[in-house]
């Protein structure tokens, strides 16, 4: 449990390293707050804080930014998510939405591009059930000369084909032993899941009872990452470049093509917390992501399903903010694809 003095100087080092991106120290305390505190006592109480992990020393300098553990403490305990919802754009967002889209694919693109504006991050928004599709079936047919077509259904109704070359040693027994194993692990989860499971658990089983299928794995893999990208629409990615000082050219070009590839962005979509969830550097699971943070959000359209709200930007990102702008996103962006579809 943290004092009242205490919290209060964390929320401060929080607030102005997200605002100035520099370092915080007792002099920057004094001078850009109210704190009545003494420059010596705030000094203890951030050595209290960096002893429990929640603030750090920077190699640049004598003052200390907020930890990921800092972070992760900050969003779980410290943000009120009704109070961030008080002030809202509603009037902002309902008119850059007002057109008349011809397409669902126009209107989620377009409300990408205004959720990338409103927070100077990358945005990532899907339709109603892009990122929630489950496996119903899958067939592997062989055609005429070596050649077969790949076929996947899911619970929308989707249906999703490929025809693709089939190698000489490929043998056809195997080939139905890979359709078996498939159906037996597979349907019924989530597409993000399938996709994840083609890449680890599928390769080991059919490498062990169906090996010389163990070729045309790839060609399956493309069909299964068309169909739950639909509607997964990503703007501001230049946006990124601003926090990448860091990294080197080849890390940069490795982000840049897993924010091409559909599969990737939409597994990073999944929530555990609730409506709103937040997940912090390490969390993300993937070294590029180390200092960045995603906040994803849920809206509802009755009768459709279910949509995703994203935002992808630096850990020392306004989180009150973020929340903010996703709760008024998600409160308007549901009237606007109803009336799409009604019309």
């Amino acid at each position: 449990m943290l004092t009242e003095r205490q919290l209060s100087i964390f929320k401060a080092i929080i607030e102005l390293y997200s605002k100035d991106g520099q370092p915080v120290g007792s002099k920057t305390l004094l001078q850009k707050t109210d704190m009545k505190f003494s420059s010596a006592t705030i000094r203890n109480e951030m050595s209290r804080l960096e002893e429990l992990g929640l603030i750090e020393k920077t190699h640049i300098s004598s003052g200390r930014i907020p930890s990921l553990r800092g972070y992760r403490f900050y969003v779980d305990h410290m943000i009120n998510q009704e109070e961030a919802t008080k002030e809202d754009q509603s009037s902002y967002i309902q008119n850059a939405l007002s057109h008349q889209f011809q397409k669902m694919d126009d209107l989620m693109h377009h409300s990408a591009d205004v959720l990338s504006k409103l927070t100077s991050y990358t945005a990532i928004v899907s339709g109603p059930g892009a990122t929630s599709s489950r496996l119903t079936g899958f067939r592997l047919v062989p055609l005429n000369g070596r050649q077969a077509m790949a076929i996947l259904l899911t619970d929308t109704g989707r249906v999703e084909n490929m025809v693709f070359p089939l190698p000489e040693n490929v043998e056809y027994a195997d080939m139905e032993k890979m359709v078996r194993i498939i159906e037996d692990v597979l349907v019924g989860k989530i597409l993000t899941d399938v996709y994840q499971k083609l890449q680890t658990d599928i390769p080991v089983l059919i490498h062990k009872y169906a090996r010389s299928a163990e070729i045309i794995l790839h060609d399956l893999l493309s069909v299964f990452e068309q169909a739950p990208t639909e509607r997964l629409h990503i703007s501001g990615k230049t946006n990124l470049l601003e926090f990448t000082e860091h990294m080197d050219i080849q890390q940069v070009k490795s982000m840049y093509e897993l924010m091409e590839d559909g599969m990737n962005v939409a597994s990073l979509l999944t929530r555990e917390n609730g409506d709103i969830d937040i997940k912090i550097g390490e969390e993300l699971k993937n070294d590029l992501f180390s200092d960045f943070s995603l906040v994803t959000a849920s809206y509802q359209i009755l009768g459709y399903g279910e949509g995703t709200l994203a935002v992808l930007g630096p850990t020392n990102m306004s989180y009150e903010k973020i929340i903010r702008v996703l709760n008024t996103f998600r409160k308007e962006l549901p009237e606007i694809v109803l009336r799409f579809y009604l019309n």
